[in-house]
């Protein structure tokens, strides 16, 4: 049998980050992640999903903590698992000095941490989380995202202009992890939008080519469009040597959460033998259907169901250049749904229907379809009317 040639890529010179048992950077394999989509309190269930995801190739994995009840169950979770484990902290990132001792990494978002105690200096509370992590034997992700950037840092640029404010933020907080002698970090930029991804981390890399890059298109949706979206902001940046670590953020059920790791695995697979896809103008000209992983703080399983149903109901529509975003919880919801021509963010009970930042009421679950068909009606004629 022939043996696959690979294609030779010179990797960016990042220095390297252990996380527990793995180390990204300074040219090691590129470490597959996901998430957990269970509720961190159901300690059984997401033990389960922890092994399963494991057993698929994780190399590392992220459980989401907001309180203290879940801190106590990712003790008991720790003790019977041996995988790498992230905290996603959000807001609570005070929290960091008690779930520390349980993982072998934490993920802060700098957008986040402008909303909680706001009298308090972001500096103080990133000194926090770097007495946490160095206590704790733990290594540090700056998390930022397109959809929670602090309200500051955007003001200080064009409303279009989304990759700035991002860039920015994640340059000032290396600053300070720089300053304060901290080196055991990684960075993400996350869009929904793979060509922002791919700006973001090229221009990332090419200021601070000595850190790892975490890799993610955020709210990717549905398989396999959610695949196609990240292995285009995949391929264009790992073959070009940058990315040490990659998510790739699918929209399916907790018992295929281990497609995520599949689909990262395969990718990068393709990206080593040359199998590259080139997509010019990749969103420009068609109906863009987004939408955020399943995850653990989803509060109605029926918005996967959704997702899929709007992205049915609306294949109509497909020749048109507008953006649907469908998210699974009021963390993501209110903000990332903001750039999209027509946003769906889902609560326990009621899909909340926006038109791009304009709130347009809250609907049950099964009377939203025709309210938003009624609004993408009206966006398609009036783009009709306008290219007439």
């Amino acid at each position: 049998m022939e043996t696959e040639k690979t294609v030779e890529i010179s990797r960016n010179p990042t220095r390297p980050v252990r996380i527990g048992s793995v180390t990204i950077g300074n040219g090691n394999p590129i470490a597959v992640q996901s998430m957990c989509a269970t509720r961190t309190q159901n300690v059984d269930a997401t033990v389960a999903q922890i092994n399963e995801l494991v057993a698929v190739g994780a190399d590392i994995i992220r459980i989401a903590v907001d309180n203290r009840k879940d801190v106590a169950a990712l003790s008991h979770i720790r003790a019977q698992v041996p995988a790498n484990l992230t905290v996603d902290l959000q807001e609570s990132y005070r929290l960091a000095g008690d779930a520390a001792p349980h993982v072998n990494k934490i993920r802060y978002n700098p957008g986040h941490l402008y909303h909680h105690e706001r009298k308090k200096p972001w500096q103080d509370k990133v000194r926090f989380l770097v007495d946490a992590a160095g206590e704790h034997d733990c290594a540090l992700r700056v998390g930022v995202n397109c959809g929670s950037v602090d309200p500051e840092k955007a003001q200080q640029y064009a409303a279009d202009d989304s990759i700035s404010p991002m860039l920015e933020s994640a340059l000032e907080h290396c600053e300070l992890l720089d300053k304060l002698g901290f080196t055991r970090f990684c960075v993400s930029l996350k869009d929904s939008d793979p060509a922002k991804v791919i700006e973001a981390n090229r221009r990332f890399a090419e200021a601070r080519p000595d850190i790892p890059l975490h890799l993610g298109v955020t709210e990717a949706g549905l398989p396999p469009d959610g695949t196609i979206k990240t292995r285009i902001a995949f391929e264009q940046l790992i073959s070009r040597g940058i990315g040490d670590t990659i998510r790739v953020s699918l929209t399916v059920p907790n018992h295929r959460k281990g497609e995520e790791i599949k689909a990262g695995r395969e990718i990068l697979v393709d990206i080593a033998a040359g199998r590259v896809r080139s997509v010019v103008d990749y969103g420009k000209d068609t109906l863009n259907i987004i939408s955020c992983p399943s995850c653990s703080r989803v509060e109605n399983e029926a918005f996967i169901d959704l997702a899929q149903q709007v992205k049915e109901m609306t294949q109509y529509a497909n020749q048109y250049a507008l953006t649907i975003a469908v998210m699974g919880c009021r963390v993501n919801g209110p903000g990332e749904t903001d750039d999209a021509d027509l946003g769906l963010w889902c609560g326990p009970k009621l899909v909340n229907l926006k038109r791009g930042s304009e709130p347009l009421g809250a609907y049950p679950y099964d009377k939203i379809l025709p309210r938003l068909k009624q609004e993408l009606d009206a966006l398609i004629a009036k783009k009709t009317a306008h290219s007439a």
